[in-house]
């Protein structure tokens, strides 16, 4: 489990020890999972891991197989938020979005994959975003990463099925937790989309970090998981119907691209 600190992560762990799972709990300071430790000491091992440390993640996942034996679920959770418009956004925050939410999921997966692989099974739980299939102005860049995960996780599932190996892609509409909040980073304004922003739409309401979590651990029960998992009404209300406008519209213009041969 990464980013098991704060927020989901937090949630998603202390729901599996509660119903008697064992978790490899990683947070970037390892203090953060003290409570964690003290009500559960048998159960969770507390390690420290920055996801965009490649090295660091392969010695966290061997920590979690010499404590445990095995690894059935791997929960890519770790990510924050890039807010801002497109023209604001700077090339560095751009990269550190996708070092964290996409490279950082790469490192942890190839750590675990050769484990799963040996097993024979496993399941690998991808925590995206209903941003990951949808985009929304002042988001263009945590999109941009999550579309990203997207097609990383989906070409996954393909590559890995034959070694009994499952992909979940969560995609969960907004969550009541820090996301937006002190773990966020945000672009400096400009001018310009003053207007736009004023006027930006901000969902009512959110999903809790302990309703999404249940849903996670239900993917993780059942023996023919779903590829994508949309959670919460919001992001199912948004989604849906942005992908059947999606689909009209390739169908409106499918004989101009037939068209090209």
């Amino acid at each position: 489990m990464t980013g098991a600190g704060r927020g989901l992560g937090r949630a998603i762990a202390t729901a599996a020890l509660e119903r008697g799972d064992r978790v490899a709990a990683t947070a970037r300071d390892p203090r953060a999972l003290d409570d964690l430790v003290a009500a559960h000491p048998d159960a969770v091992v507390p390690l420290r891991l920055d996801v965009t440390d490649a090295a660091a993640a392969g010695a966290a996942v061997r920590a979690a197989v010499a404590r445990f034996g095995r690894i059935d679920v791997v929960v890519n959770n770790a990510g924050h938020g890039l807010f801002g418009y497109v023209e604001e956004i700077t090339p560095a925050q751009l990269r550190e979005q996708l070092e964290v939410n996409l490279l950082g999921v790469l490192h942890v997966t190839q750590a675990a994959l050769p484990v799963l692989r040996g097993q024979g099974s496993g399941h690998l739980v991808q925590v995206s975003s209903s941003s990951g299939v949808a985009a929304w102005p002042g988001l263009g860049g945590y999109s941009a990463s999550k579309w990203a995960l997207e097609g990383l996780s989906e070409a996954l599932a393909q590559e890995v099925a034959g070694f009994g190996v499952h992909v979940t892609i969560v995609e969960p509409g907004p969550v009541d937790t820090q996301w937006r909040g002190e773990s966020a980073v945000r672009a400096e304004p400009l001018p310009a989309y003053g207007a736009l922003r004023a006027a930006a739409w901000h969902p009512p309401g959110s999903s809790t970090p302990e309703a999404v979590a249940r849903v996670v651990l239900a993917v993780t029960d059942v023996d023919d998981p779903p590829l994508r998992v949309l959670v919460g009404d919001l992001a199912v209300d948004a989604v849906l119907p942005i992908t059947r406008e999606r689909i009209a519209g390739w169908l409106r213009w499918e004989d101009l691209g037939r068209s090209a041969g």
